[in-house]
């Protein structure tokens, strides 16, 4: 892959996103049967199907692609459809309605709720808890590809070098409670009824519209000042997050293998807010001092499942710069990264 200096527009954002690489290519020549996406209108959903709707058509594979959502942001199920995604419309706390959805081998649940659980504790915990028992029993025969988040975690030392996938969880917060929940109960599915899934535990994937870089760059780019609370942390470009996830389908397993889903690096807030300032040329100042503790991912052994992800950090950084010193769109979704006590 040639990374351009820049990223122009969003319909070249959203091609990149999109991408398959070579690895997807075969891993979708390989996996056979359609792929339902379970929430599919979230952030990383629309890209990810069409990935598989584009891996799958240079493998030469004729599948359906599905995808599944309440639809609730105007123009979302128009545009999956403009793409050549098959989608349906589908509460999925409607075990009845989740009984119509059509079957398919392959099941990517994007399902979730993090962002205004604080003082919504109860829908949150529905999503994050009951709805994947309702999925686990209706895909019952299909291999299902889960994400979870690397909150379930706890904050670690930094030194470190990240949370392991057989570390003990150590949720802080409803949300990261409700993720690991998330987990328990396809893990429990998964024994009783042998279905093989992975669950991934992602840490931030960003794109120019989205993620912690983004969040750091708007309030570079604003003069406000940057926290340094949360000293350090992992994240990975969108368009490899996609790709992993979906070589993910060949690593389902009972019970079901788990994966960190982030980039490679730890990096220093300090140092990548710095490395903002100067691309944008915009002073940057910092309140508070780097804790001893993070929230970090180790992503060695999931990488060395998956792949290597394509993109390098300093080139993610140089786009995030130039999108939000260009005024670029954003999706209004600040990630709430610099939060130490779970809220949402």
């Amino acid at each position: 892959m040639i990374h351009p200096p820049a990223i122009a527009t969003e319909t070249e954002l959203e091609d990149l996103l999109s991408e398959p690489t070579d690895e997807v290519i075969e891993t979708l020549g390989r996996v056979p049967g359609d792929i339902i996406f379970l929430g599919v209108a979230g952030k990383m959903g629309p890209t990810m199907a069409r990935m598989a709707r584009r891996g799958s058509e240079a493998a030469g594979v004729k599948r359906r692609i599905i995808g599944v959502s309440r639809f609730s942001s105007q123009g979302s199920q128009e545009a999956l459809n403009a793409q050549g995604i098959e989608t349906i419309r589908c509460d999925l706390l409607d075990e009845d309605a989740v009984a119509q959805l059509p079957t398919a081998p392959n099941v990517i649940a994007m399902i979730g709720k993090k962002f205004g659980s604080t003082g919504d504790e109860s829908s949150t915990w529905a999503m994050n808890a009951y709805v994947p028992a309702v999925v686990a029993k209706k895909y019952r025969d299909s291999r299902i590809v889960a994400f979870s988040s690397g909150n379930i975690y706890g904050l670690v030392p930094v030194e470190s070098g990240g949370s392991r996938e057989d570390d003990t969880p150590q949720p802080v917060g409803e949300y990261a409670m409700s993720c690991l929940a998330r987990e328990r109960i396809f893990e429990a599915f998964s024994r009783s009824q042998q279905t093989p899934m992975a669950l991934l535990r992602l840490n931030y994937a960003c794109e120019m519209r989205y993620g912690v870089l983004v969040d750091l760059a708007q309030r570079i780019h604003a003069g406000e000042p940057v926290d340094l609370a949360m000293g350090y942390l992992n994240t990975i470009w969108q368009g490899d997050a996609n790709a992993l996830s979906l070589r993910a389908l060949e690593h389902t397993a009972v019970p079901p293998t788990v994966i960190n889903l982030t980039g490679p690096e730890q990096l220093s807030i300090r140092a990548v807010a710095e490395q903002l300032g100067r691309l944008m040329n915009r002073p940057v100042r910092f309140t508070g001092t780097e804790a001893t503790t993070a929230l970090l991912n180790n992503a060695e052994r999931g990488l060395a499942r998956l792949g290597t992800p394509r993109l390098p950090v300093e080139t993610l950084i140089a786009w995030v710069a130039d999108w939000v010193a260009r005024g670029g769109t954003s999706l209004g979704k600040p990630t709430h990264f610099e939060s130490r006590d779970g809220a949402f």
